[in-house]
């Protein structure tokens, strides 16, 4: 342990202000700066790696719990360090540009602790591996080299030194940052490499699902997670879960894991791979696969094989599976077919079982119990709309239109703007096939086109006003698209659709200032206008119809909110 000098001792020799220089620039205030920032490593490592041990006669749900709470344990405390390190790398960086030498040396002391406590604790939770061995070396000895560079760096006031020395250290960093990326990436790859074995290996409900939990948990820590997650085949191992029954209860949790993972092209990628079960009623057969070096070869070529994607239809299409898991599936296809996506259409497997998908999706829109299960359904549908044209055509001959006015009718399904929103969507998809105005009018869809037109937030959140917009953007535009049919027109003309879509045009504040409700708004009046001239007043005539559709655009989205 280190010990403090006898500053006592000196204080007592000096005068007052000889006492307070002192304590201003001796190296007592440096050890007393440096000791907020550092902790002995070997003690602390000691206490918190100290195993609690196991009896000898501790029953075998005992020992599964401690396994997996060692797992999570290493691997929270894995991301509990890396973190700090991050932080303080990046803070040496900021101070670095401003030279603050002092500030530099403090906050590299602090990254140099937090490095070796990383090391360490890491290392006697899962023991020295091999290829990590190498980068934690080099890691601390370039810790220990930016300290010493820094600590120089305070005690001089030479220029042309502290110049070079600052590019110096400026390569140490960037040296530091690339190898500690590495290593982590490393580190966590052999976590979710635990974590999967779990899952693939235990008999266990609770210790499956706390590794499902963890790998949940981190994928809300960014795409880079994810990818690592997905390459390390966490994808396919939570798809063998979804196919055995005796995990029934875990499914939407795997099903959720699942879709948080592709978020990226890693993850949807994984959706084709072949996913091979003898719907596992002999897991000890699959340890012994896993588990046991054997010069053995398994012929698989006789177990039924599935992808990821038939493996989400037969979710969706067995009605017997609980409703949360079926909505779960329904998120995973909103997820993969998002038109963010620029990496979806190679998905094959998707074309070929669309029909059962969209007629699974549009029956749990249907019979949802809950205003999450109709958005997770919804949602993929209206993604889907945009995925394939063929979808529209489908769910048209499912009734579509009537299963998602009847849902806007009901509170219970439909219950916020962001429901709306993609109920709105498919419609727009929808009203591009010309027999969608017939049916829109059996339904009295115009009335309700109108009400999804005067949608406003029913709070101050950004993301609540941005989905009201969009429910604003898409009923102009299926109400333009649908009156190209007179019939359409005529009975929006006489629920009075013109005089609402002027207001939302003139007022920026019924439309929230949005362009893009304008912009639609515009060209619905003018499609309704075209069927009856009459139907509208000359000074509005003049301004919002006869000049080109980009000169009302400007006049509108310059006008203040009091203009008449």
């Amino acid at each position: 342990m280190a010990l403090a000098p006898n500053s006592r001792h000196i204080k007592s020799l000096l005068s007052p202000p000889e006492r307070l220089h002192t304590l201003q620039v001796d190296s007592v205030q440096r050890w007393m700066e440096d000791l907020r920032h550092m902790t002995e490593v070997e003690c602390m490592c000691i206490l918190q790696s100290k195993p609690i041990s196991v009896e000898e006669e501790a029953g075998a749900g005992e020992l599964i719990v401690g396994g997996e709470r060692a797992a999570r344990d290493g691997l929270q405390m894995l991301l509990r360090r890396a973190f700090a390190v991050s932080a303080e790398l990046g803070k040496v960086f900021h101070r670095l540009e401003k030279g603050r030498w002092s500030r530099v040396h403090s906050t590299a002391v602090r990254v140099h602790s937090h490095m070796r406590s990383l090391v360490h604790e890491y290392s006697s939770v899962r023991g020295s591996l091999p290829e990590m061995q190498k980068y934690e070396k080099s890691l601390l000895d370039k810790c220990l080299e930016l300290t010493t560079i820094t600590e120089r760096c305070v005690h001089t006031e030479d220029e042309f030194l502290l110049r070079s020395m600052k590019e110096a250290t400026q390569e140490i960093l960037t040296d530091i940052s690339d190898s500690f990326s590495q290593m982590i990436d490393m580190a966590l790859a052999n976590e979710i490499q635990i974590l999967i074995r779990q899952i693939e290996t235990s008999d266990n409900v609770y210790t499956i699902g706390g590794a499902i939990s963890s790998l949940l948990s981190l994928t809300q820590d960014g795409p880079q997670l994810c990818s690592i997650i997905a390459k390390e085949g966490a994808v396919v191992a939570l798809f063998k879960i979804c196919r055995q029954d005796c995990f029934s209860c875990l499914y939407a949790h795997a099903l959720r894991t699942v879709a948080s993972i592709c978020c990226v092209e890693e993850g949807i990628n994984q959706l084709e791979k072949p996913i091979v079960v003898a719907y596992l009623c002999n897991r000890t057969i699959w340890k012994k696969r896993h588990l046991e070096e054997s010069a053995e070869v398994w012929d698989l070529s006789g177990l039924p094989q599935v992808d990821g994607i038939l493996c989400l239809a037969d979710i969706l299409t067995d009605e017997s599976n609980a409703e949360a898991a079926r909505a779960e599936a329904a998120a995973v296809v909103a997820q993969i077919t998002s038109p963010h996506h620029t990496f979806t259409q190679h998905l094959g497997s998707f074309l070929e079982n669309m029909q059962d998908i969209v007629t699974a999706l549009i029956k749990l829109c249907r019979d949802a119990s809950s205003g999450e299960s109709f958005l997770l359904a919804s949602a993929a549908l209206a993604n889907i709309t945009f995925f394939d044209t063929m979808a529209c055509e489908i769910l048209l001959q499912l009734g579509a239109i009537h299963i998602l006015f009847g849902a806007c009718r009901d509170r219970h399904r439909v219950d916020t703007p962001y429901s709306k929103d993609q109920v709105a969507t498919i419609l727009a998809n929808l009203s591009v096939l010309e027999q969608s105005a017939s049916e829109v009018l059996q339904e009295n869809g115009i009335e309700r086109l109108l009400l999804l037109l005067a949608e406003k937030p029913s709070s101050s959140s950004p993301s609540e006003g941005a989905a009201c917009e969009r429910v604003q953007q898409k009923a102009a535009v299926t109400l333009a698209r649908l009156s190209r049919d007179p019939e359409v027109a005529q009975t929006a003309i006489q629920l009075q659709a013109i005089p609402h879509l002027i207001e939302l045009c003139r007022s920026p504040a019924e439309r929230n200032s949005s362009d893009s409700v304008l912009v639609a708004c515009l060209a619905a009046l003018r499609r309704l206008v075209a069927v009856c001239p009459d139907s509208i007043e000359d000074a509005d005539h003049q301004q919002l119809i006869k000049p080109r559709l980009v000169d009302s655009f400007l006049l509108c989205s310059n006008m203040e909110e009091s203009f008449v």
